[in-house]
């Protein structure tokens, strides 16, 4: 899937992968979406989310947390508030110690909860999205607070690209629980 670069795309792109992750999930048992996640024993695993994620619930949590980011960066920074995109003190070198700290807070966050946050937070972030036009989604700087990136550029990794990085998680786990057949 090429990346999105326009509006249109992008909609479709977060819908499309929205949906495919949906019907990954729909299509496992319920005992299965319960079964922890066993990750980060392969060598490969180098990046932290394979040992932080232990299920579903904390993949939601996750995704739904990157949507509170977007959000809440536009939005305050459209009321004129000044803030960055990650929250403070983190930055991209360290935004993995963010992501533990969103993981930590959901410990006690019910799946069916988590479900819930999801499934409104990705309706906000399209609503989000519609509210723009191509130009101001898509031209690099359009907004200043945006940097030397374009705002679509953060709404595609938030909603397509990180839809994505969930379904390789949840292809995996449903891999291994039926014992490699899939």
């Amino acid at each position: 899937m090429p990346r999105p670069t326009t509006k249109k795309d992008l909609i479709e792109a977060a819908n499309n992968q929205f949906t495919k992750m949906q019907t990954l999930i729909a299509n496992m048992s319920v005992e299965e979406r319960q079964i922890p996640f066993e990750f980060g024993d392969d060598p490969k695993d180098k990046e932290a989310h394979w040992k932080r994620d232990k299920n579903l619930r904390d993949i939601f949590i996750h995704l739904y947390e990157w949507h509170q980011l977007l959000l809440n960066w536009v939005v305050e920074n459209q009321k004129g508030n000044p803030r960055p995109f990650l929250l403070e003190p983190y930055n991209w070198r360290t935004y993995g110690e963010m992501n533990v700290e969103f993981w930590k807070k959901h410990q006690d966050t019910p799946y069916e909860q988590a479900t819930d946050m999801l499934n409104k937070s990705h309706k906000d972030v399209l609503a989000l999205i519609k509210g723009f036009s191509n130009e101001e989604l898509f031209e690099k700087s359009y907004f200043p607070w945006s940097g030397n990136n374009s705002i679509g550029s953060y709404c595609v990794s938030a909603t397509a690209s990180h839809y994505d990085w969930a379904m390789k998680k949840i292809k995996r786990q449903t891999k291994k629980i039926r014992g490699g057949s899939k």
